[in-house]
């Protein structure tokens, strides 16, 4: 913490050096009037009201009141340029002069008229998705063809160029890599990844952005980049909300709902959300060991409910002071059941089955406070937001086998996080093309982790006796970041860098009440480094743009990958985390080009990585039963990938659209896997896999009429290798249609995944075992949605800032 105060005093002595001076000589005016809808006749609060110079620059600025009037003062005297803008209504400029006799003149009454094209940024939606490629990252619009894909964001995220989703464990991956972090509206959450992504209607998503090659003002975690879903935000005058029912089927029956509601009037604006996901997931497969003559096969069913709740409030003290405070409240239950079956095909007598099933609880808070402080020039402020997040996990698993020498065991988890972040961020326009940032951050994790088993000895009364242990972890992360930026005619650039010292430490306590023994494994690590970024953009044109980046990344072990307790075990194979386990740290460059047609657009991109300290998953052999494999993770060698990255969206005729997108990628994995020798003794062997896979998706939107519109989605995705599998290729094809109806306020979709039933698993292996084997899960849905607006309230207020959510455009920075 004395690190993070001493960087707070540093850059506050910054920020009050870098405040202009007033200049006492230039006798100063005011202008003010009153700004009213010119169809209602009605006054307009919250316009932004611009003061410029002839030549445009901004001098300052204000915004109107309640009843639509404004005064702006301390405008110096001479010509000036007074804009009244305010989204979806047409702007009017006003040229007047500030002098003598014309100190404080009054402009009356201004009407404004409403833009043709302006739309409600919360409950029109465009028809057709598009992609825009930024200075530092990828933004896909999700309209109403998108929101056809799935009834979540997990479902919809499998239609993103560069992203793909475990069908089975829901895992995300950003170019074929799951070292991503997912942010939502800049920011991150305890809920794990996967949870999150089921719970989160498509219907309430504004826009995916895809940072693969971050800047130095965001956090450095995630090798392949950040997926940053940003949400619609309501906050019109008045009261307002959305409604989203969805309903979808395979083998069993998935249900989720949202609701959200904002009242906006005067000062504040209350809003809350609520969201469910109560869903049944069926999943079967197996894998066969072809020299063992052993096959294993699973039948599974999570049983999942999940409540996401959200209440806040913006506070608005004056124009340029504003106050935000919001909690999120998540509760989720999981009921699995596992059947399994060991047939060993030599020997049928063999044979052994193993029943599982358990529940798992988590409650996950967050309690956000952020604060907002504009100064005189546009785009010139300060903000300060404190962050808390506390989670609390129970799991319980029951283990029964049958036909086994096997005991019967349980295993209890229980789980208590915490996660406190602290942001100061500054934001100073220097000139028109030049712009500093400068910002400090403290995060500080601990978390605990309680684990008991009774899959060990038995007492003289035939009870089991537990083995217990407790691992705390503990990371305590101090930051500093400057990014500086100008943009000189066709050219802008962008240069950074952030610095960070990281504390770890972590405690593995584990005690045997069968035999009495204690084993206590502390671990440290302490370490600085710095993050680098750069960013050139040229556009020679409106319609072509190229951008050069750069950026140093670390990927930290997750709890899971450092817990030393069983992450979970069958009787052929367990996984185990590394306590040692450290941060791998990755160089990453890559280029893009964009070029705009009169009918869409197209970007094209290659990127190259150097990752250092790669974290890989190991396979050993288990030395008390050689039949079993243990799974944990190893820090190795340094590796390399690289890859190619083309997306387009195209409109061939005013009914047709097309979104487009076709990835390469190659990267070499090493890693260590034990095997037999001819003596069947056991080696450890070093493996190297050069993996080459590339994929291709196509997202086709048919409108028939203003109402109706239907949609086709195909996608195939190439062979891949990794340390353990080689995957076969997977092949999906979806369709949709959406109907709009009550004058647009309300819409049905319904969609079929998987018409073809060719999405499953399928792989194969040579270590330590050769095996193959295949997995399926309930692709062939059905789902269907209804959307439904409610409220009135015309005008839209000033919108609160997501931290890391302020994005720059490609070849014009600012």
């Amino acid at each position: 913490m004395k690190q993070f105060l001493l960087m707070l005093i540093m850059v506050s002595s910054t920020i009050v050096s870098a405040q202009p001076n007033a200049n006492s000589d230039i006798k100063n005016g005011s202008v003010s009037g009153r700004v009213i809808d010119a169809e209602l006749n009605e006054p307009l609060p919250y316009v932004n009201i611009v003061i410029k110079d002839m030549a445009n620059k901004i001098i300052t600025g204000g915004i109107t009141n309640d009843d639509g009037t404004f005064e702006i003062e301390n405008i110096p005297e001479g010509k000036v340029i007074v804009s009244i803008q305010f989204v979806g209504f047409k702007t009017i400029d006003k040229n007047i002069t500030i002098g003598k006799g014309n100190y404080k003149p009054n402009l009356g009454d201004i009407k404004l008229e409403e833009e043709s094209t302006g739309l409600d940024e919360v409950t029109v939606v465009a028809d057709v998705s598009t992609i825009q490629q930024r200075v530092d990252r990828k933004v896909i619009t999700i309209g109403k063809d998108l929101q056809t894909a799935g009834a979540t964001a997990s479902e919809l995220m499998n239609n993103l160029p560069s992203v793909s989703i475990d069908q089975q464990s829901g895992a995300i991956s950003l170019r074929g890599n799951q070292n991503v972090r997912v942010m939502v509206d800049g920011k991150l959450s305890n809920i794990p990844a996967e949870q999150l992504l089921k719970q989160i209607p498509s219907t309430s998503i504004k826009s995916i952005e895809l940072i693969t090659n971050p800047s130095a003002k965001y956090n450095p975690e995630g090798m392949s980049g950040i997926i940053n879903i940003v949400l619609h935000k309501n906050t019109q005058i008045g009261f307002n909300g959305n409604l989203n029912v969805g309903l979808a089927h395979d083998i069993e029956a998935k249900f989720n709902s949202s609701i959200d509601a904002n009242y906006r009037n005067g000062k504040f604006n209350f809003y809350g959300s609520y969201s469910n996901s109560i869903v049944k997931n069926a999943n079967n497969g197996g894998f066969t060991r072809v020299e063992q003559d052993i096959q294993q096969n699973f039948d599974i069913l999570n049983n999942n409910k999940s409540h996401l709740f959200k209440v806040g409030v913006d506070y608005y003290l004056n124009d340029k002071n504003t106050i935000s405070i919001f909690t999120n409240q998540n509760t989720f239950n999981g009921k699995p059941i596992v059947n399994s079956e060991i047939l060993y095909l030599a020997d049928p007598s063999l044979n052994e089955s193993q029943y599982m099933d358990g529940e798992s609880t988590n409650d996950s808070q967050q309690y956000n406070f952020n604060y907002k402080h504009d100064f005189n020039e546009e785009g010139h402020n300060i903000e300060l937001e404190v962050d808390y997040n506390t989670y609390e996990g129970i799991g319980d698993t029951n283990n029964i086998f049958y036909n086994s020498q096997r005991p019967n065991f349980i295993e209890d988890t229980d789980t208590d996080r915490d996660n406190t972040t602290i942001n100061l961020d500054y934001v100073n326009p220097i000139s028109e093309s030049t712009k500093l940032e400068l910002g400090l951050e403290a995060r500080l994790f601990d978390t605990s982790i309680f684990y008991e088993s009774n899959n060990r000895e038995t007492n003289a009364f035939g009870d089991y006796i537990p083995t217990t242990t407790l691992f705390d972890y503990q990371r305590d992360i101090y930051s500093a970041y400057a990014t500086y930026g100008k943009n000189i005619e066709k050219w802008s650039y962008q240069v950074g860098v952030r610095a960070e010292t990281v504390n770890v430490s972590s405690d593995a306590f584990k005690k045997d009440l069968a035999s009495n023994e204690e084993l206590n494994i502390p671990f440290e690590n302490d370490y600085f480094e710095l993050y680098p970024s750069a960013f050139v953009t040229y556009t020679p044109s409106e319609k072509n743009s190229y951008q050069l980046s750069y950026s140093r990344r670390i990927d930290r072990p997750g709890i899971g990958q450092v817990n030393p307790l069983p992450e979970w075990s069958t009787p052929l194979i367990s996984q185990f985390g590394n306590q040692e386990l450290r941060p791998q740290f990755t160089n990453s460059i890559e280029t893009n080009y964009t070029r705009q047609f009169e009918k869409g657009s197209i970007t094209a991109g290659v990127f190259y990585r150097i990752i250092e300290d790669e974290i890989q998953q190991a396979i050993l052999i288990d030395r008390t039963d050689i039949n079993r494999l243990i799974m944990t993770n190893m820090n190795f060698d340094n590796s390399t990938s690289y890859g190619l990255e083309v997306s387009s969206n195209y409109r061939p005729t005013k009914w047709w659209s097309v979104n487009a997108s076709f990835d390469l990628f190659s990267q070499t994995q090493k890693s260590v896997a034990e095997s037999f020798d001819n003596n069947l003794d056991i080696v450890l062997n070093t493996v190297e896999v050069d993996n080459v896979t590339w994929s291709a998706r196509a997202f086709n939107n048919f409108k028939v009429s203003k109402s109706l519109s239907f949609s086709a989605f195909g996608m195939y995705r190439g062979k891949s290798k990794n340390i353990q599998f080689e995957m076969s290729e997977m092949l999906m094809v979806n369709l949709g249609m959406r109907y709009s109806f009550m004058e647009n306020r309300a819409s049905f979709s319904l969609s079929y995944n998987d018409i073809f039933n060719t999405m499953y698993a399928e792989f194969e292996s040579e270590r330590p075992y050769e095996q193959y084997g295949r997995f399926n899960w309930e692709s062939q849905q059905v789902s269907a949605r209804l959307s439904y607006r409610f409220g009135g309230g015309k005008y839209r207020a000033k919108s609160r800032k997501q931290r890391d959510n302020d994005v720059k455009e490609g070849g014009g920075m600012f």
